[in-house]
């Protein structure tokens, strides 16, 4: 098992969840069913999970200073995760998340405010060079402001560390952006705004897929809900069932789960296909449960499923 940890970069974010049979329209309330709050945003959620499947993280970002952001410290030292560069704000707020889940299907809408992560600077960032050069792989998404984004994949590739882009939530990325991402991991709704795609079948993905690496990302992988996951490089296209580890509660946090298993599969050395069949397992176990960060698994949990989910 490889000891090298990850670096991740992204946004910490209180999640505020609802449960309701269906989503209100404009100007109307509609009664919920049950409510929760907890730890939440991206690189969070990857952060804790990662640290929940047994990898050294370091997680780079910012918060404000008030009771949020000491939910956000407090979560972290229990889950083990390294705050050394988790800045903080005084003008800025923590960030938050409204998340609509149907209580029926378990399906989410989601709405997210960074607040103070937004404020995380190219120069906090490089303060974090030696820790990144360090890492087996560097992860970050689209919920920080894109240029720093491009920042932190630009620092990463420069000293040689694969990178892992989750390009969430959806936006439109030039092609220097994408060549610095070594590993692309979009859901379908992403992959069509990323390509101009509609993704309604295996074969949209894989012909998605195959555009995203002809802009220069070295490695797609897809994810497609309930389909599981598509793989495509320049050598191989694979398509990996999703994992079935019980009914589905809440599919909020599935792709974060995902994404740190990947990350994690990776950094020990594992291919980039049975990479993906673990965050599969992840990503399968984590939406049997309620929340995002709560319901990511830990290590000994995939234990029991190794066999059945995949084979070195």
């Amino acid at each position: 098992m490889n000891s090298k940890p990850i670096a991740i970069m992204g946004v910490f974010a209180i999640d505020l969840a609802f449960r309701v049979n269906r989503l209100p329209v404009w100007g109307e309330t509609v009664l919920g069913s049950e409510f929760r709050l907890g730890p939440g945003g991206k690189g969070s959620n990857q952060s804790v999970a990662a640290a929940r499947l047994g990898a050294q993280v370091h997680f780079i970002s910012k918060v404000g200073s008030d009771n949020f952001g000491d939910i956000a410290r407090r979560t972290y030292k229990e889950e083990g995760v390294d705050t050394q560069f988790l800045f903080s704000s005084d003008s800025d707020t923590t960030g938050a998340a409204a998340i609509i889940i149907d209580e029926i299907k378990g399906e989410n809408a989601i709405v997210i405010t960074p607040g103070a992560a937004n404020a995380l600077t190219t120069d906090e960032i490089d303060l974090a060079r030696t820790q990144i050069a360090g890492s087996a792989v560097f992860m970050t998404q689209l919920e920080l402001p894109l240029p720093i984004v491009v920042h932190g994949l630009n620092t990463a590739h420069g000293l040689g560390v694969p990178t892992i882009l989750n390009p969430a939530p959806a936006c439109a990325l030039d092609d220097t952006t994408l060549a610095l991402c070594d590993y692309l991991t979009p859901n379908e709704s992403e992959a069509e705004a990323l390509t101009g795609r509609r993704v309604a079948s295996l074969e949209d993905a894989e012909s998605a897929a195959g555009q995203l690496l002809a802009r220069g990302v070295r490695n797609v992988i897809l994810t497609l809900g309930a389909r599981g996951a598509l793989v495509k490089t320049s050598s191989m296209t694979v398509h990996i069932e999703a994992f079935n580890a019980g009914p589905v509660i809440d599919t909020t946090g599935a792709g974060d789960a995902f994404n740190a298993g990947l990350a994690v599969a990776l950094s020990e050395g594992m291919s980039l296909e049975d990479a993906a069949r673990f965050g599969c397992v992840v990503a399968g176990i984590s939406v049997t449960r309620h929340g995002t960060a709560p319901s990511m698994p830990r290590r000994a949990e995939l234990e029991q499923y190794k066999q059945a989910s995949y084979k070195k």
